[in-house]
């Protein structure tokens, strides 16, 4: 009876190491006395022979690697950190363990050396603005040399890119000087657009010399919303100084002719005065 119940232990535990279950994201590699056997199996139940077999497990899920910060220096001779991080999954679960011993670790140090090398061959100006394109050509050349692993890249990302403090000064003050030029530009363009419009507003007033007065009425209004003291009367200046021009023409004109009679007046006078009465009485003329 002991015998019989130890050959039915034996078969439970043997039947047990016969048995594996694999996720449904999961694949196993089967070595049967070191060769592969029958591909990638799974998911589900599958059996082995104990002491023979050997079972690899394989997850096909996405896999999240971060690239640590890289210090990298720029085709201008810029030096910069860049942290990046990628997304693989297993194709082949056979190659990627059969062509390489550990595909993370491989992946991980593979990914460092393409992303020096690919951001060194970029500017400092390329590599904050052209991000898409340095993360395609991460990517493409981790695929190809991923491969032979069975290993698919799905997406590289360009994480965290730092630069010198000296550097970031520089970048403020051109950006800085940048917006000044654009508003500088802008106010000359809203100035050029002002003196073409005050031009057509002039010569509507030239037109029509009433709109002047209607103008000057609107800027009184304007200025009385303050309620200030003071009460200004403007008037067009060019026709101010013409008139007193006119005026002073006119006065001097009147002057010119005056003179003559003036002294045509002081010598009769005169005349007169020197003719004396016989009486001794002067006579007037």
């Amino acid at each position: 009876m002991t015998a019989l119940y130890a050959i039915i232990a034996l078969l439970v535990v043997g039947a047990a190491a016969s048995v594996r279950i694999l996720k449904q994201y999961e694949r196993g590699v089967q070595f049967r006395l070191g060769r592969v056997k029958d591909g990638a199996r799974g998911p589900g139940l599958i059996f082995i022979i104990p002491m023979i077999d050997r079972v690899h497990r394989v997850s096909l899920r996405i896999v999240t690697m971060p690239i640590q910060s890289q210090g990298i220096i720029t085709r201008d001779n810029v030096s910069v950190d860049v942290s990046a991080v990628a997304y693989y999954r297993v194709d082949d679960p056979v190659r990627s363990v059969v062509a390489i011993e550990n595909v993370a670790a491989a992946i991980n140090q593979i990914a460092q050396t393409t992303l020096r090398a690919v951001v060194g061959r970029h500017t400092l100006d390329q590599t904050l603005s052209e991000t898409d394109t340095i993360n395609e050509n991460i990517r493409e050349i981790l695929d190809v040399q991923t491969e032979d692993w069975g290993v698919k890249v799905t997406v590289v990302e360009l994480k965290d890119i730092q630069l010198p403090e000296s550097m970031k000064r520089a970048m403020a003050r051109q950006a800085e000087a940048e917006r000044e030029k654009r508003a500088k530009i802008i106010a000359a363009q809203g100035e050029a657009l002002a003196a073409g419009e005050l031009g057509q507003a002039a010569d509507v007033m030239m037109a029509h010399p009433l709109a002047l007065q209607l103008r000057n009425l609107q800027t009184m209004v304007e200025i009385g919303v303050d309620k200030n003291s003071t009460i200004m009367f403007p008037a067009p200046l060019m026709s101010t100084i013409q008139e007193l021009g006119a005026f002073l023409a006119r006065e001097t004109a009147a002057a010119s002719e005056q003179t003559p009679v003036a002294a045509g007046v002081a010598a009769q006078a005169s005349g007169a005065t020197s003719e004396v009465h016989p009486n001794g009485a002067p006579e007037l003329a």
